[in-house]
């Protein structure tokens, strides 16, 4: 039986918080513009990446702008599918409900699954 996720054609994993580089700001970003081509993109947030989905998060100390805009915009994208790292979020000390997005948590072995249920996949 398929999951209902695999059958995306791009997988976007977001592996950094977001501040201090702009890698998440351009994952988010290829995750849009892929969306907008029309490709069925799902966004996993792993380890820091999971911080990114916290609500208040305002621009930062260089001037980064927050990413609650961006995040705001997936679903005007049709990018539904939110997946987060089960460990990345009990390694922070959260739970999945102090986020701001419904989001799909994902133990190791469901992680593997999608890893490999994808054609494509971005690391940002």
């Amino acid at each position: 039986m398929q999951e209902h996720h695999d059958d995306s054609d791009l997988l976007v994993i977001l592996r950094h918080a977001p501040h201090g580089s702009s890698w998440l700001r351009e994952g988010l970003d290829a995750a849009l513009v892929a969306a907008a081509f029309g490709r069925r993109v799902s966004l996993l947030f792993m380890g820091e990446g999971v911080t990114a989905l916290l609500p208040g998060q305002q621009a930062g100390a260089l001037g980064q702008k927050g990413t609650a805009a961006t995040l705001e915009m997936l679903e005007m994208y049709d990018i539904e599918t939110l997946l987060v790292e089960e460990q990345g979020l009990s390694c922070l000390g959260l739970s999945s409900d102090e986020l701001m997005l419904e989001v799909e948590c994902l133990s190791p072995s469901a992680l593997s699954r999608v890893l490999s249920g994808h054609r494509l996949v971005l690391t940002f």
